[in-house]
């Protein structure tokens, strides 16, 4: 199981996330994304097993592609360094995904989920947001816009994520990663568990979120996702419609 933690000016925070770091974790994949504190050197002292990863670009997207590059586990965990996701819930996740499930979704309204972070702007975007994309793509998402999931890593090439070498900035870079996370791999057919977690308070300094700008992206992101899944639909039924062709030639 490979834990990736994406950070940047979060020095402060990552004592609190490590104490909550449960022991049986076989790698922590530390992205640091050009932090001016000592973030690299607090994570060093804390985790000094980890992978150390500098992301290629800017955001949480590309910081989280970044990780998923240097994972090696079977299952990959997404958690915040802001101490708002609890690393002690991570074997519920992994209850999910050994159970059967592909995604292990974390949702903030299921049960024992929760949040003393969201406010009600968030919250009635998130609601927004999560309604359009069960609507389009005929999920059953509770909780679209939270960061705190975990799946198998043999899924990872069905994200189709841009290259991180690529040195422009490129779309899913940003928070709307999440929604492409969930998108394509519910597109894909694959299993989907939605897991209760509770969102505490980010613990010291700013978040880079921005409710306005942000969901924005996102909601561009599922229009894009559409014309994504539309493309996909298209060529897998030309390619079963080849498939016939050729058994009954």
């Amino acid at each position: 199981m490979s834990v990736i933690i994406p950070a940047m000016n979060e020095a402060k925070n990552l004592p609190y996330v490590a104490y909550r770091m449960p022991e049986d974790i076989d790698q922590i994949v530390f992205v640091d994304g050009n932090s001016s504190d000592d973030t690299v050197e607090v994570a060093r002292k804390l985790w000094p097993d980890a992978t150390f990863v500098q992301q290629t670009r800017s955001g949480k997207g590309n910081a989280l592609a970044c990780g998923f590059e240097a994972a090696t586990g079977d299952i990959i965990v997404m958690i915040d360094a802001d101490g708002s996701t609890d690393p002690a819930e991570i074997p519920r996740f992994v209850e999910a995904l050994v159970g059967g499930a592909d995604l292990a979704k974390g949702s903030r309204f299921v049960e024992p989920g929760g949040s003393t972070d969201i406010t009600a702007f968030r919250s009635l975007g998130n609601k927004g947001l999560n309604g359009l994309v069960n609507l389009v793509f005929r999920t059953g998402f509770t909780d679209l816009c939270y960061g705190y999931n975990a799946f198998w890593r043999k899924h990872l090439p069905l994200l189709e994520l841009p290259p991180t070498s690529y040195t422009r900035p490129q779309w899913g870079d940003g928070f709307e990663i999440e929604t492409v996370i969930n998108v394509r791999l519910a597109t894909s057919g694959l299993e989907i568990a939605e897991v209760g977690s509770f969102e505490g308070p980010r613990l010291h300094g700013r978040s880079n979120l921005n409710a306005y700008s942000d969901g924005m992206r996102v909601l561009r992101t599922i229009g894009q996702e559409w014309q994504h899944w539309r493309e996909v639909r298209k060529i897998r039924k030309a390619t079963r419609a080849a498939d016939v062709r050729e058994l009954t030639a």
